[in-house]
């Protein structure tokens, strides 16, 4: 944590001074803390529906560190599934696809502009810090790019701390770690490990014990372009929902026919994980225009 300047980044709050107490703390007995620094995790370093603050980057990098930590969920083993699943949030962040290079080229000919926008939010009070982002340059706007860039670039090296745990002994520690693939490795540096991942994901699709499972499951596949359409007619309609929503299948009729009962009932969907909340997938902005925008207009 002591190579990273957190005193020139910002997140939601403001700047990310206070980020290296909240990690640290993520690995202490104190309740109190912890439970802080759990919330911080989600609602100040990641931004909602799945996009960057500059204090992002190195904060994922510094959860991917935090999963080899035997103090990580010493008393409650499903920490580390946490840890992954918000790497996956990190990795919809990190997916620019072609903007990448676009977003690149503008950073490196503004970047003296960017220096000075983010110098002075970090120095401006709250009210101050809203009237920057309506100040009609752009460079606001531009500053989340750069840090959209800066988790595209760690999206690699994620991938690979990630990947071992889809051998994880824990069930929900494996479909954690394959719904952070199914983001993470739609970068363009792992487009030759792409059928290789889809098969091993395809597999543990079919080897699914529960609904929730093989729905996150099934996003991921359909992220890395699979083939979901086996479960286009499961009986959970979680499921059946969660293959439909596979990019590929935007011209199936029979993926279209399963979103159109699920705008019929949204509640219905929610309500086939029982206690469990939908996958963490439909919490970002990309799989909610999915549904809405692309198939169900």
């Amino acid at each position: 944590m002591e190579d990273v300047d957190w005193s020139g980044l910002f997140h939601a709050s403001g700047r990310a001074c206070d980020t290296p107490r909240h990690l640290a703390a993520l690995l202490s007995d104190d309740a109190g803390a912890f439970v802080d620094g759990y919330a911080h995790l989600w609602s100040a370093t990641l931004r909602r529906e799945g996009k960057a603050w500059p204090a992002t980057a190195p904060t994922a990098l510094l959860v991917a560190e935090l999963l080899d930590n035997p103090l990580l969920g010493s008393d409650d083993p499903s920490l580390p599934d946490a840890m992954l699943a918000y790497l996956y949030g990190v990795g919809v962040a990190a997916d620019l696809g072609d903007r990448a290079t676009e977003i690149r080229t503008r950073v490196i000919d503004r970047a003296p502009e960017l220096g000075a926008w983010t110098v002075e939010y970090l120095s401006a009070d709250a009210d101050g810090r809203a009237r920057m982002w309506q100040d009609g340059t752009g460079l606001g706007e531009l500053v989340l790019d750069q840090a959209a860039l800066a988790c595209f670039d760690l999206a690699p090296a994620l991938l690979r701390r990630t990947l071992l745990y889809l051998e994880s002994e824990r069930v929900r520690r494996r479909t954690c770690a394959a719904a952070a693939v199914g983001s993470l490795a739609r970068h363009p540096a792992a487009s030759a490990q792409r059928p290789e991942l889809l098969e091993q994901l395809t597999y543990m699709a079919r080897a699914a014990d529960s609904s929730y499972d093989l729905a996150t499951i099934l996003i991921a596949v359909g992220h890395l372009g699979g083939d979901t359409r086996p479960w286009l007619t499961d009986p959970h309609a979680g499921v059946r929902a969660c293959a439909a929503l596979a990019p590929g299948l935007a011209d199936d009729d029979t993926a279209d026919e399963v979103l159109m009962e699920l705008a019929r009932s949204p509640q219905a969907f929610g309500k086939s994980f029982g206690d469990l909340a939908p996958p963490l997938q439909f919490q970002f902005k990309s799989d909610q225009d999915l549904l809405r925008g692309r198939r169900v207009s």
